[in-house]
């Protein structure tokens, strides 16, 4: 250990010089420096730099337990949003050539998936991506360095490289925005020895063949999504329930319709073990929790999308007293990303009851970086913040859920309108749409304040981010109605809503 570290003594030696240095100046490095170089860590050293202040970037991939790793950008560039978005991409479009026979187009009865060609042309994009980043940090006159760091003292971080050279940085305020990485399982063997995770699904060079999929998260969903819309044998095993944490009528439509095109669920299950078969193959055992009965199948590829842990553990948080969520491991943070320990600051995926979605972090990252270069007061709202579930059939939320605003405001201090729906597009393809679905919850009573919107269909992400507009002007179910729609789109129908859940009349759309 104290060859990779250079020598005990001689980093002490180091450290005390360089920290007694900038007491005795009271200069620093830096003003500012950022350990991570996600899309929040980048985010706020680029606006930080643009406002004049001088800022590096610490970042640093640990191999992923199978190996992989990746360029500078974070979890959402490289093993996340990026990636997934462009497979699920894949998945669209083999469900397009099969509605295409019905539109006319001449397509031959037999077609198949090239995982090596999609693999690498995603691939090739977010390696571009990473250099983008590169090229933007040195523009914006940001000092990257691909460190790990770990912190000294409020002031003071130790940077250590892959051949364990150490570089000791100062900096005014520091920010960690490292976030975090999905976990193994800790009691099933041969989980971590043969199962991957997110982190390398999408740097797999050749196809994942027939793959279970444990974990019922918007992850696992949304991997299983597109596994079985490019062709492959697809099983999901969840443990209890389907998208913890959004509204449930919602995640049942959206994991129906995944049961309904083929994929399967194993419900109430949990694993035992994996082994490895002589012929290659994965052996996983697991129990029925309903009836105690033990199941066995083979696979070719486990994925594990459990949750995700902070990435925490090595940066030395403890020896400052940086006050952590012990159940969680994630930083507690005040409403202006402040820790418990002055000058030292965290948001993202890492700050406690933070929403783990790169849009946030990013704005929050800006919001930050003015704060401390002294340009503004303003504090990220994180109410009403929009997301997308990329499952075959998409997933839009902003605002609460209906479990959610019932707890909140009483069975009867709400008002739901809601419709099923059928696209357009859905219509001559003669594909089913009975999980297409809209849901305004609003407070009862006045001109019904809209409280959360709900909605699957095709492209529900473009759907729901203007109305996630009307969210923060105050959108009430009056301005919803007065809204003239655009015809025929699918998002025309969340202004025509009229039919309350508590009046008990069909709810599905028929016509025009």
């Amino acid at each position: 250990m104290a060859a990779l570290y250079g020598g005990r003594h001689r980093w002490k030696r180091i450290n005390c010089l360089h920290i007694f240095s900038r007491k005795l100046t009271g200069k620093y490095d830096y003003d500012l420096l950022v350990i991570g170089g996600g899309s929040g860590g980048l985010a706020c050293s680029k606006e930080a730099a643009q406002l004049g202040q001088k800022v590096a970037v610490l970042d640093y991939v640990e191999p992923s337990a199978k190996g992989t790793k990746w360029g500078l950008g974070g979890t959402c560039v490289n093993v996340g949003c990026i990636p997934k978005k462009l497979m699920h991409q894949a998945a669209l479009l083999g469900t397009a050539v099969k509605d295409a026979k019905k539109y006319g187009w001449q397509i031959p009865d037999t077609i198949s998936h090239d995982w090596p060609t999609m693999a690498e042309a995603i691939q090739n994009h977010v390696k571009s991506l990473n250099w983008g980043h590169r090229v933007q940090l040195q523009d914006k006159k940001v000092k990257y360095m691909n460190l790990k760091g770990s912190l000294v003292d409020e002031h003071t971080v130790r940077g250590l490289s892959k051949a364990g050279k150490e570089t000791v940085l100062t900096a005014k305020n520091i920010v960690i925005a490292t976030g975090g990485r999905p976990k193994y399982p800790t009691n099933i063997p041969g989980a971590a020895e043969h199962g991957i995770t997110s982190d390398d699904i999408f740097w797999l060079k050749k196809s994942p063949g027939k793959t279970l999929v444990v974990g019922a998260s918007y992850v696992a969903l949304e991997c299983a999504g597109f596994l079985k819309g490019i062709g492959l044998d697809t099983t999901v095993m969840v443990r209890s329930i389907a998208l913890r944490g959004f509204d449930q009528q919602m995640a049942s439509l959206v994991t129906d319709y995944m049961e309904a095109h083929g994929t399967r669920f194993a419900w109430k299950s949990v694993p035992n073990r994996v082994d490895k078969l002589s012929s290659g193959a994965l052996q996983v055992t697991w129990t029925d929790t309903q009836t105690g009965s033990e199941h066995k199948d083979t696979f070719d590829s486990v994925l594990w999308a459990v949750g995700r842990a902070p990435e925490t553990k090595a940066l030395g948080l403890d020896k400052l007293g940086v006050q952590l969520n012990k159940e969680t491991g994630k930083i507690v943070v005040g409403p202006d990303e402040s820790t418990s320990v002055p000058n030292i600051y965290a948001f993202g995926d890492i700050g406690e009851g933070r929403p783990e979605l790169t849009p946030t972090a990013i704005k929050a990252g800006k919001l930050l970086a003015h704060r401390l270069a002294g340009q503004s007061t303003e504090l990220m709202n994180y109410d009403n913040v929009p997301t997308t579930v990329f499952t075959p059939l998409e997933y839009s939320c902003v605002g609460l859920s209906e479990e959610e605003a019932e707890k909140r405001h009483g069975k009867d201090g709400i008002e739901i309108y809601h419709a099923f729906y059928k696209p357009l597009e859905f219509t001559v393809a003669e594909r089913d749409a009975s999980q297409c679905y809209i849901k305004v919850v609003c407070e009862q009573g006045g001109n019904g304040k809209i409280l959360g919107l709900h909605f699957t269909g095709p492209n529900a992400g473009e759907v729901a981010q203007g109305f996630a507009m009307g969210f923060q002007c105050g959108a009430t179910y009056s301005h919803l109605i007065q809204t003239v729609g655009i015809h025929p789109t699918c998002a025309e129908e969340v202004v025509k809503v009229h039919i309350t859940k508590r009046s008990g009349l069909d709810a599905t759309v028929t016509g025009c």
